[in-house]
């Protein structure tokens, strides 16, 4: 007969996590029966914390992710375009952790998971405040609100504070936990949330070589849209689909790290990091690096294999992206502390800067020019052309797009604004007082790719500035119509804000808040040519696969 067992599924090791103290006030021990001690827990002390944690991971990250983007600066093997990406988010981060500027304009959703030991007491629905603190965060900082309330089935309005919350509360019920709450604090993205799949797959990929050819394939599916390099999660098993992908989600911010390192008959995940090596090592063969080509299209990689039913295997792909925003938290009854996150990021820039890297040749564009000389300026360079871009540029993305169809469907002219300037895929976060812009970094293209052959027909869209791969339509509209899309960086949204966006000013459907269409004046502002007028596109060759073979169990 078969011998009961019991382990958490997910074993946790010790927290070696640095943490500040907030406050010891909302916080006391009283006496309860048999002698227990219980941890009392006021709501302003959970609102505090959740406000501290919003604030926190919109503008610092943590030293080892900062350490990660100077490692890529200093490998002599990164391309110089890893290194140009790389050195401009971390001038990014110097700017973000100022305080003011978000170090992306997608403030993201707010998600918070807590952990409450058995002798934790708390007034009410704890979700409230920690839901106030998020609200707090969010209306009173320089973010963006980013939820939509449905009304109906098909109509929605955004909610203007960046609520719901995505608030899961459990209890903690691991000896020597009792008082004490912990959380785990994240701001997700609609770019890298967009990112995380699901495939039920079969016994069939359980050994090496169908392993790598599996993620190679779906690794490079990723594309570049979620702003790279990754922290890329991968999970394999799991007792039902959805705990496989919160399981990825959890080992992209780092949250699983301490799993252990090898598997048991008490059926527990664990952590493969033979298997983090191999994959890591593939994402850095496939030449898409970190946006525009070269060696570091992700930092690092988390593998972790979990039990499942026989007949279902859910594979879990998540990433965490160059806004890698989260933190932890806790109260216990020494007080409130948050994880110590990076405040002074500037140490970790070289001396360098962009002007002095290798393969840094930029070509001027003039963006004041008429659209014809542009595009003719355009075609005389080829795909991974640096760019600087300087002059008039036009902001509008999903619902500005829909907007413009319906009038062409309608019979009415395309946009004289469209025809004459670039469309930058953007929306912006709010407006600090006394600068010209908010964090204002580049969303992901592909959404708009099913309106580029319409509206290059009717003479706009004629040169696109976003961020991420596009589809081969994208590529067809422009050989056909000789038009151009630009890749810019994404991630440094605060950068972008502060050194390349000298003015914004609103030219339609101010209804749709940052939704809305924009016209925005630019400075220096940095691109790279992805697809041309000839029917090339950067991001086709490195799409491929080329299989790296993974190395078998070592037999003893």
């Amino acid at each position: 007969m078969a011998e009961f067992r019991y382990e958490d599924m997910l074993p946790l090791g010790e927290d070696p996590t640095p943490y500040r103290l907030l406050t010891t006030d909302g916080v006391e021990t009283v006496e309860g029966p048999d002698g227990r001690t219980f941890l009392k827990v006021a709501p302003q002390a959970l609102e505090l914390l959740a406000e501290t944690a919003m604030h926190d991971i919109a503008h610092y990250l943590r030293p080892a992710h900062l350490a990660q983007l100077r490692t890529i600066l200093d490998d002599p093997e990164a391309s110089p375009n890893d290194k140009f990406v790389a050195l401009d988010l971390m001038k990014n981060a110097n700017i973000a952790a100022g305080g003011v500027l978000p170090m992306c304009q997608d403030t993201g959703t707010a998600i918070i998971m807590g952990k409450r030991g058995q002798q934790v007491l708390s007034e009410g629905t704890d979700e409230r405040p920690l839901s106030k603190g998020v609200f707090d965060a969010y209306t009173k900082l320089n973010l963006r609100y980013s939820q939509n309330a449905p009304l109906t089935m098909w109509e929605e309005r955004n909610t203007g504070s960046n609520l719901p919350a995505q608030i899961e509360l459990y209890a903690d019920t691991a000896p020597g936990h009792e008082n004490t709450y912990k959380f785990l604090f994240m701001a997700k993205g609609g770019g890298s949330a967009n990112k995380s799949y699901l495939y039920q797959e079969t016994k069939a990929i359980l050994n090496p070589a169908s392993m790598m050819t599996f993620l190679d394939e779906k690794i490079r599916s990723l594309g570049t849209a979620a702003c790279p390099p990754y922290h890329l999660a991968i999970v394999v098993g799991g007792t039902s689909a959805e705990f496989a992908m919160k399981t990825a989600k959890y080992a992209s911010a780092k949250y699983l790290d301490s799993l252990p390192t090898s598997g048991s008959m008490s059926a527990h995940g664990f952590r493969d990091l033979d298997l983090e090596a191999q994959v890591l090592e593939l994402t850095r063969q496939m030449g898409i690096g970190a946006q525009f080509g070269g060696k570091y299209f992700c930092h690092d990689v988390r593998v972790i294999r979990l039990p499942r039913h026989g007949a279902s295997l859910p594979v879990a792909i998540a990433v965490s992206c160059s806004a890698d925003r989260q933190c932890l938290g806790k109260i216990t009854p020494e007080g409130v502390f948050i994880e110590q996150l990076e405040r002074e990021p500037a140490h970790y820039l070289p001396e360098t800067t962009d002007e002095h890297l290798e393969g840094g040749d930029v070509v001027e564009i003039d963006l004041r020019k008429p659209m014809a000389e542009v595009l003719a300026e355009l075609s005389r360079y080829p795909v991974k052309t640096r760019l600087s871009l300087n002059g008039t540029v036009i902001v509008g993305r999903d619902i500005a797009h829909a907007k413009i169809k319906e009038r062409l469907d309608a019979g009415e002219e395309m946009p004289q604004y469209l025809k004459d300037h670039p469309v930058y895929y953007a929306g912006p976060a709010k407006t600090p007082e006394g600068m010209p812009s908010g964090s204002f970094g580049p969303t992901t293209a592909g959404r708009m790719d099913s309106y580029v052959d319409q509206f290059q027909s009717a003479g706009g869209s004629m040169i696109m500035l976003a961020k991420g791969n596009r589809s081969k339509a994208v590529t067809d509209a422009c050989h056909s119509h000789g038009g151009f899309y630009l890749g810019s960086i994404g991630g440094p949204a605060a950068r972008l804000a502060q050194d390349c966006i000298t003015s914004v000013e609103l030219l339609e459907y101010p209804e749709l808040g940052m939704e809305a269409i924009w016209k925005i004046e630019v400075k220096d502002f940095p691109a790279f040519i992805v697809v041309d007028d000839k029917g090339n596109d950067f991001f086709a060759d490195v799409s491929r696969p080329t299989v790296l073979h993974l190395q078998g169990p070592t037999k003893s």
